[in-house]
């Protein structure tokens, strides 16, 4: 099979994400990454539509790309106006990127319901537009907007739409899925009786409106399409774009197609970047680079796991860049605490009974353990006597204050004894009880422990375990620690929120004590 180009659209198509806006300081970053992780071509915005995509076009005309062809995005030209009158292929014509790549009409409907003009004008419009920039001395893709839909409305139009851009000089022929509405086998139909007609080579661009995008791509490939274009993490308009993130590792892995120098590697790292740059996590359930694609709870599927991890394990997580997580939960047997002890660096010993009832009992009281890595280690610790108490809470107090009928004011007092017995009582506000209290108590705490002043939360989550209980009902409190270096996540179950929470907090702060410990041990 042909090598596949990989043209990534992150900057621009992923930039209509409902939430999603980009600064140019941003997409240099974006775009700088994905030169290292070696994508042939990076879409990055539309020059002359505003000043950021303007900025960015300028500032990367002079980075020293190593691996990707910067490429910019325009449309044809407007209908009655010349294309060396026209803005937008002046704005293209005069950027730095070697590559444009323009859109235009190649369903009948669109050109006469949406354009309303003639349909051989449109095509005038794509083989002028193709022509002025290729004149210019630019390299041009022609995406055919609404191809597939065009395609099985009036199948001899969308060619000669494909044939106008072949006229110009277009260098390829991206055939789209705007719609996102076409099955793999209309989308693999089309494209082998589009090679029929044409001498230049195809790319794909699907939309996953029907949750088809990835399969769409793959049948496109398997058809004839040698470029496919993505996002990273699937964002985009609407439902999203096909997720490159998942369509790589599926022609490398499973279809053997050659993808040049991208690094597959580093996949789940570059799935992380963007998601952390666009303010979106990605989702922990997407295949090969989610937190929850290579992670085991079952106990008999972790007992196989470790005789040969092909056994649940379609592709080695390193392949991608990911890790092999074992999640201890009241499904778990003797093998999976057994391993999620040797994960995180714990003696393996013939307590492992021991430990799963406890876990199986404090899971039943609403605990749960998956993603409390911090809690599950201290438990251990404490049931080994391996974990010496630094302090204890002797007693706390809430207040809650009305202000001027506007806002709750919120204020804790808490008591603290350190090893020694020797008490710290102190106060502190917050804009909530739970964050008083977080404040109180690390503020009485560094008086014995001032390593805690750089420990903070955060994240903290709230999930009540029984509804029908109303204000009666159990919680559970999850909170996410760091101290700048490393973050850690610790749970708490109690019929109380203020009390579920203050389980949590102890054990953050008892772990981060812990942790500086071990690092003070290995410095010495």
């Amino acid at each position: 099979m042909s090598r596949v180009q990989i043209y990534d659209t992150t900057l621009r198509d992923g930039a209509q994400t409902e939430g999603v806006s980009f600064s140019c300081e941003d997409k240099l970053d974006i775009l700088n990454r994905l030169d290292e992780f070696g994508v042939d071509f990076v879409e990055g915005g539309w020059p002359g539509s505003n000043p950021r995509d303007d900025e960015f076009f300028e500032r990367a005309g002079r980075m020293d790309l190593k691996r990707t062809a910067l490429t910019a995005f325009g449309s044809t030209r407007r209908h009655g106006v010349r294309p060396d009158e026209d803005q937008n292929l002046a704005a293209l014509a005069a950027c730095p990127a070697e590559w444009c790549c323009i859109f235009g009409k190649s369903w009948d409907f669109q050109v006469t319901d949406a354009l309303r003009i003639g349909l051989e004008d449109n095509l005038e419009l794509i083989e002028d537009s193709v022509r002025f920039l290729r004149d210019s001395g630019k390299r041009v893709m022609f995406d055919a907007e609404h191809f597939f839909d065009g395609y099985y409305a009036n199948r001899d139009y969308a060619l000669a739409a494909l044939a106008a851009a072949e006229r110009g000089g277009a260098e390829w022929l991206v055939l789209c899925d705007t719609n996102g509405g076409k099955l793999p086998r209309e989308i693999a139909e089309a494209v082998e009786d589009v090679l029929l007609s044409t001498s230049v080579p195809l790319g794909i661009h699907c939309h996953n409106d029907s949750d088809m995008a990835t399969a769409c791509t793959l049948a496109a490939v398997e058809a004839g399409c040698t470029m496919v274009q993505g996002t990273v993490n699937g964002i985009g308009e609407r439902c999203g774009n096909a997720n490159l993130c998942t369509i790589l590792p599926n022609l490398a892995f499973k279809e053997g197609v050659d993808i040049g120098d991208v690094d597959l590697r580093n996949l789940t790292a570059l799935s992380k970047s963007v998601g952390e740059i666009v303010n979106m996590a990605p989702a922990p359930g997407m295949p090969y680079v989610g937190d929850r694609a290579f992670a085991h709870k079952g106990g008999m599927h972790v007992s196989a796991l470790l005789k040969d991890p092909r056994t649940y394990e379609h592709v080695e997580p390193e392949s991608v860049g990911n890790t092999r997580r074992v999640l201890v939960s009241d499904m778990a047997g003797r093998s999976s605490i057994t391993e999620k002890l040797r994960e995180l660096g714990l003696e393996i010993s013939d307590d492992s009974s021991d430990i799963t009832e406890m876990i199986k009992d404090m899971e039943s009281k609403g605990y749960q353990f998956e993603g409390a890595d911090a809690s599950f280690e201290l438990l251990v610790k404490r049931l080994r006597g391996d974990l010496e108490k630094r302090f204890e809470v002797s007693g706390f107090r809430i207040f809650m204050d009305e202000r001027m009928g506007l806002e709750m004011d919120s204020e804790a007092s808490i008591k603290v004894l350190d090893a020694e017995g020797n008490m710290e009582q102190t106060a502190a506000d917050g804009n909530g009880p739970v964050n008083a209290l977080d404040n109180a108590l690390r503020k009485a705490l560094a008086r014995f422990f001032p390593y805690l002043n750089n420990v903070r939360l955060t994240d903290y989550k709230v999930r009540v375990l029984d509804e029908k209980s109303a204000t009666a009902a159990s919680v559970r409190v999850l909170m996410r620690t760091t101290d700048g270096e490393s973050s850690w996540t610790t749970v708490g179950v109690s019929e109380n929120v203020i009390g579920a929470s203050l389980i949590a907090l102890i054990d953050s702060l008892e772990y981060a004590l812990m942790k500086q410990d071990q690092n003070t041990k290995v410095k010495q």
